[in-house]
């Protein structure tokens, strides 16, 4: 088993805000590991404002986490 997550620590805020995103990536893609069904299924959610809003959110809470985890970058 690969490790994908070895650290919520990041350098900068910008590698924190991918982490975010790379973490909602992985948490929809372990829900529906088929890529096919996967891909299937973006368009019903790739033209649906509601659907996009939902996943901001979820890239939000994930960025909180890292910002957290990184003492919110002081420097």
């Amino acid at each position: 088993m690969t490790l994908w997550l070895p650290s919520l620590i990041t350098p900068t805020p910008e590698e924190g805000y991918a982490l975010a995103i790379k973490l909602s990536r992985m948490a929809v893609k372990m829900t529906q590991p088929d890529d096919d069904v996967r891909a299937e299924l973006r368009a019903d959610y790739a033209g649906d404002a509601d659907s996009l809003t939902a996943v901001s959110q979820v890239v939000a809470t994930n960025f909180q986490t890292v910002a957290q985890a990184n003492n919110f970058w002081r420097g």
